[in-house]
């Protein structure tokens, strides 16, 4: 089967998850912007390192959000930065807090004026735990509306992963068409399924011990990735087993094993 290896159909992206497609897709997602990526230090998180992506023409690029104590969202892993805590304190407390690639550390509205310049990247928004459930709330809210004003509220452009539950839940209320998928690990596919949750992406230690998940969300019509996949072995066992994204650190290994494979084909 003839296929891109790295730009893979957007029909993964398409919440509902209807049935599962009877071909598994490969994508690649740049973890956070590949930060790690071999061909240049980017930051992680940072505007250069998604637009080095959507000229790479990867799938996808993950970023992380966090909510300041004034309600800006903020692109950025930790929760912490210099010692401070993000929801403790407003934006204008960071605006001088550069990242290490010398860029300003974005807010989400700058950082979706780069990405409504591709439509061919699709943007992986990882919502980060905040202290509260009403945080966790607002910052979803905050986020759609962002999407909305940028004219990028569209589930073939964007796809929404967390940790917290809660938060998926509540994408599963106010936003049931985008692909929303659940990092946890501790929920069987028929769980998620039932939460109106429309997939995964699981360490894959995780998919290691329970293989059948993948096999099964696909017989539910749930997406399924692996994330943190750094060496080609497990990459190829992993694409093997039929995941259909894989999230990485080092996106040039994997699109560089993906052609050798559909060079052999």
């Amino acid at each position: 089967m003839k296929r891109l290896f790295y730009l893979a159909a957007l029909a993964l992206a398409v919440a509902g998850c209807n049935p599962a497609p009877s071909h598994p897709k490969t994508a690649i997602i740049a973890h956070r912007g590949f930060w790690n990526c071999e061909e240049a230090a980017f930051s992680e998180n940072s505007i250069a390192s998604l637009r080095m992506a959507q000229e790479k023409h990867f799938w996808g690029s993950e970023f992380d959000l966090q909510l300041s104590a004034d309600d800006t969202v903020m692109v950025n892993h930790n929760p912490r930065i210099r010692g401070m805590k993000i929801a403790d304190h407003p934006w204008s407390d960071f605006i001088e807090c550069y990242l290490p690639n010398g860029e300003r550390r974005p807010t989400l509205h700058e950082y979706l004026d780069q990405g409504a310049k591709s439509k061919t990247t699709m943007l992986v928004m990882e919502f980060k735990k905040q202290d509260s459930e009403e945080r966790e709330d607002r910052l979803v809210e905050l986020a759609l509306e962002a999407l909305k004003g940028h004219n990028l509220y569209d589930p073939q452009r964007v796809m929404f992963i967390s940790f917290s539950l809660h938060i998926c839940k509540r994408i599963a209320e106010l936003a049931p068409e985008f692909a929303n998928q659940y990092l946890g690990g501790d929920l069987f596919p028929e769980d998620l399924k039932e939460l109106g949750i429309s997939g995964w992406d699981y360490n894959v230690k995780v998919v290691d011990l329970h293989r059948d998940w993948v096999a099964r969300s696909r017989e539910l019509g749930l997406s399924t990735n692996v994330w943190t996949v750094n060496k080609a072995p497990i990459a190829r066992d992993m694409l093997e087993l039929g995941v259909e994204a894989v999230t990485t650190d080092e996106p040039l290994l994997l699109r560089n094993l993906l052609k050798r494979r559909e060079n052999k084909r």
